[in-house]
This record gives structure tokens, C-alpha cells and sequence, in this order.
């Protein structure tokens, strides 16, 4: 996949989208609007911190992937990590580079939906992105204390486990407090950290390699379920890195640059781990779950593998967990500026974060701490998927509605390729629904109601002014073409 950006000439801009003739001024093109005044001074996300974000978005490494040896074997293990990106994570890619382009904004995914479907289906958009969000968010404290409690077992479980879970929620959303660009560098860091033990792990096992062992498959004894759920939790949330566009330098051309390294680097981190994992150690299946990669680095190297591995494993998610946080805390902003959420998501931080954001989606994330580590993954895979047919669906529509509206970059094929596109994502979709247990199944369904029920009330409470709500002045009305304008209504 080669991401490229084309130039546009303004004037055109104004010309395909018309003018607001209720105002002094030609309206605002939908590739045109900007971050608000008031956040200039900052500093902006570079090419490197960016792919490193969008790495932590993603993926974070190979911890987390052990389950798809357990579930299917090393060869459907890894075949996995190969084909699944061609038919999820690069059109998802792709789409996320068009529309973040062409919406460079903190409300991301929310305004393309809003645009295409309108603002009541946008809203959705935004409550079921961010609830994924925060439910996966939810998911790296359990990674964290499983990789350490082999080391330390006191926090295996009880209340010590409750407390390290808690404590380390509590650190990390400081971190976030204290600025985007902290979290681009520290995401660097961390990144360089967490997947050198794996360089180090690769030369170690050589003289140990069997690649027949790659080989090694039984279709008659497959996890289905637990293998698909698997791989499209570590291949998914491409889109994420669209709720800081806003924050981006230049995203109309460094946003797809990211994206593309990002893809190389995460199909990297996934695939060489499993070839040392499966090919330099007999393969027992029912060992491959959640922290035996430590394991494997204990018999390759030694304990002080065993020790930099789990070590990384911890900083690796806690920079996943800094990178989600970031995403759903700047969405809940960006749905403000956009006159969806209360005005009081808009306040920032001396830092220029989120304050609301990042106080409503940690205490999303200590409630939901409590479940296991397959509940959530199955829960949040639900929610994501019907997130992602909405996303599809404006993609598509923005095609047939606006197909001259400026896009920076611009997936080939037109109207017909997008579709094209779109197919094997949402027939994959399909299957993962399919695949869900009934008490999943309930619960999101019991998530996607409160959703539709929030909105209309919000919607209630801006009539009867209960609750300030405002739209940035920065921000062009793309449903109706004039400023100020409340997407709720």
C-alpha cells in the first residue's frame, strides 16, 4: 500500500461547495477546517511520534497474540497475521487516511458519519467508537499485571490486583494530562523498548529454529471464534488516530505517511515474534495464552530475557494505553466543538488536553477493569464492528454525495473501487457478529440503546438550555453550510 497526497486548488474548493450567501464570508470548504485559535501555540504531532501513535492504536507488539496459536495452530497463527491485514487493516487504513485528510479535525469519524448519514447516526458513531474505545483501554492494565505475575505473584489476583490496577490508571492518565506531545515521545521510547528484546530473542533462538514446526495445523480443532476475535482485536483501530487530526502537523500530508509506516511496522512486530515463538520451541497449544511470550524468552535466553521481556510488556501497554486514552479523550472534544456533547468538553488543560475527556474516559476504564481478558475483547469487537459498517457506509455515500469535494488524499478506484473495498471488511464484520456468544450479544445491544436514547435527551436538554452547547467558530457547519450550528439538531 503506497499512501500518496494530491494537491487541490482552493478556488476550485469554493466552487464545488458553494457559497453561504446568510454570511460576509465563502463558505468553508470540508477539507479546509481548522484546529481552534486557541490551541496554535502548541506544539504539533510529527511523522514519527504519529506512526508510533498510530502503532500503539493498533498493536503495541505481540503481546496479546498469543491466543491465536492456542486457538488454531502455528500455521493458522500466522498465515493470520499475513492475509488478515490485506482484507482489514489496509482498506481501514485507507479509508482513515481519505477522511482524516479530508476532515482534519478531533471529531474524526464522528463528523464523517454526521456528514453522510446525518448527525443523529454521527452521534452513534461516537458513542459506540468511544465505548469500544474506553473497553479496550480497559484491557491493558489486565495485560500488564498478567505479564508481571509470574514475577511478582502477590498482584495475581485479590485485592492487591484490584489496587496495582487502579494505581496504574490513576499514573497513566496523568500522563496524558500532561500533553500530546509527551505522549508522541513517550510512545517512541516505549516502542524502541518493547520490541527490542524481540530483535535480541530472534538471534538468540537460530540455532534452535525448526521451521517445519511452522507447518504444524489441525482444522478439525479450531477456536474459531477465539481465533478471528483474536486477530481482529491486534489488527484493528486503524481509524482511531482520526480524533487527534487536529493535533497533527500538516495532517493533509503527514497523516497518510504515518498510516503507512504504521501498517509496516505493526504486520513486523506481529509476524517475526510468532516465526521465533512457534519455529524455536515445540509447539503445545494449550500453553499459548496471555504472557507466554516471558515463558518462551525464559527458555531461550534465561531469566534476564524473561525479565527485559516482561518488562516491555508492561512499557509496551502502557503506551497503548496512553495512545486510547488520547483518541477517546480528543473525540469527546471534537464532538463538543461540534456542538454534540456539552460545551464543558471543550475546556482544556495550560497543557492543551481534554480535561472532561480524559476524566470521563479513566472512569470508563476503572469501572469496566474487572472483567476478563476474552469478555472484553469479544464485547468491544462488537461494538467496533457495528462502528466500523457506519464508517464504510459514509465512506461510500461521500463518494456518491460529494465527489468533488477536495480530498488531500484520495483511495483510487472512485466510486466503484470504494465499494469494491469495503466488501471483504464487511463480510469479515459478518463473521466475527456471527461468531458472538449470546451474553455479548446482549450486552452491547444494552451499550448501542443507551446511545440512542442519549442523544435525543442531549438534543432535549440544549432546547430547554439544562446544558450549554456551542459550535467552534473554527469549524465549518458541513450539513448545512453556515457557522455555529449544532450537529444535534
Amino acid at each position: 500500500m503506497k499512501l500518496r497526497s494530491t494537491s487541490y486548488n482552493r478556488q476550485q474548493d469554493f466552487n464545488t461547495m458553494g457559497e453561504n450567501p446568510g454570511s460576509g464570508s465563502a463558505y468553508v470548504a470540508v477539507g479546509e477546517s481548522a484546529s481552534p485559535k486557541a490551541t496554535n501555540h502548541l506544539r504539533k504531532v510529527s511523522v514519527v511520534p504519529l506512526v508510533f501513535l498510530i502503532f500503539y492504536e493498533v498493536s503495541g507488539g505481540p503481546f496479546g497474540v498469543e491466543d491465536t496459536v492456542k486457538a488454531a495452530g502455528p500455521l493458522l497463527a500466522l498465515l493470520g497475521f499475513l492475509v488478515f491485514p490485506f482484507i482489514w487493516s489496509v482498506p481501514e487504513a485507507l479509508i482513515t487516511a481519505e477522511m482524516g485528510t479530508m476532515f482534519p479535525e478531533n471529531s474524526g469519524y464522528v463528523v464523517w458519519v454526521s456528514t453522510a448519514l446525518g448527525p443523529f447516526w454521527g452521534f452513534q458513531q461516537g458513542w459506540m467508537k468511544w465505548l469500544s474505545g474506553v473497553i479496550d483501554n480497559a484491557l491493558y492494565p489486565v495485560l500488564f499485571l498478567d505479564y508481571l505475575k509470574s514475577a511478582i505473584p502477590v498482584i495475581g489476583d485479590g485485592l492487591p490486583r484490584v489496587f496495582a490496577t487502579w494505581g496504574l490508571t490513576v499514573v497513566l492518565t496523568y500522563l496524558n494530562y500532561r500533553g500530546l506531545t509527551i505522549v508522541g515521545f513517550a510512545a517512541v521510547c516505549l516502542g524502541i523498548f518493547s520490541l527490542l528484546p524481540f530483535v535480541v530473542m530472534g538471534f538468540m533462538s537460530i540455532p534452535e529454529m525448526k521451521p517445519a514446526r511452522w507447518f504444524e495445523a489441525n482444522l478439525d480443532d479450531v477456536n474459531w471464534n477465539l481465533y478471528l476475535n483474536t486477530l481482529f482485536w491486534n489488527l484493528n483501530y486503524w481509524d482511531s488516530i482520526s480524533t487527534l487530526a487536529g493535533e497533527v502537523e500538516n495532517p493533509k500530508k503527514t497523516l497518510p505517511k504515518g498510516l503507512f509506516f504504521a501498517l509496516i511496522l505493526v504486520v513486523v512486530a506481529y509476524f517475526f515474534p510468532l516465526l521465533i515463538g512457534t519455529g524455536a520451541l515445540p509447539v503445545q497449544r494449550e500453553l499459548w495464552t496471555d504472557g507466554y511470550f516471558s515463558e518462551i524468552a525464559m527458555v531461550i535466553g534465561g531469566v534476564w530475557l524473561r525479565w527485559w521481556l516482561q518488562a516491555a510488556a508492561a512499557m509496551s501497554n502502557m503506551g497503548m494505553f496512553v495512545a486510547e486514552m488520547s483518541s477517546d479523550s480528543f473525540q469527546l472534544l471534537g464532538m463538543a466543538e461540534r456542538g454534540m456533547l456539552p460545551e464543558f468538553f471543550t475546556k482544556r488543560s495550560r497543557h492543551g488536553t481534554p480535561l472532561a475527556g480524559i476524566l470521563f474516559s479513566a472512569s470508563g476504564v476503572l469501572l469496566l477493569s474487572w472483567l476478563s481478558f476474552q469478555e472484553i475483547v469479544a464485547a468491544e469487537n462488537f461494538l467496533y464492528c457495528i462502528g466500523m459498517i457506519l464508517e464504510f457506509t459514509a465512506f461510500i455515500l461521500l463518494k456518491i454525495k460529494h465527489p468533488n469535494a477536495p480530498r488531500p488524499y484520495k483511495v483510487p478506484g472512485g466510486t466503484a473501487g470504494a465499494i469494491v473495498m469495503c466488501i471483504p471488511p464487511t463480510v469479515l464484520i459478518c463473521v466475527v457478529l456471527a461468531f458472538s456468544t449470546l451474553k455479548v450479544l446482549v450486552v452491547s445491544l444494552i451499550a448501542m440503546s443507551v446511545g440512542l436514547v442519549m442523544q435525543p435527551c442531549l438534543k432535549y436538554m440544549e432546547k430547554k438550555r439544562w446544558m450549554k452547547f456551542s459550535h467552534s467558530s473554527e469549524l465549518p457547519d458541513i450539513v448545512n453550510g453556515e457557522h455555529n450550528h449544532s450537529l444535534l439538531g
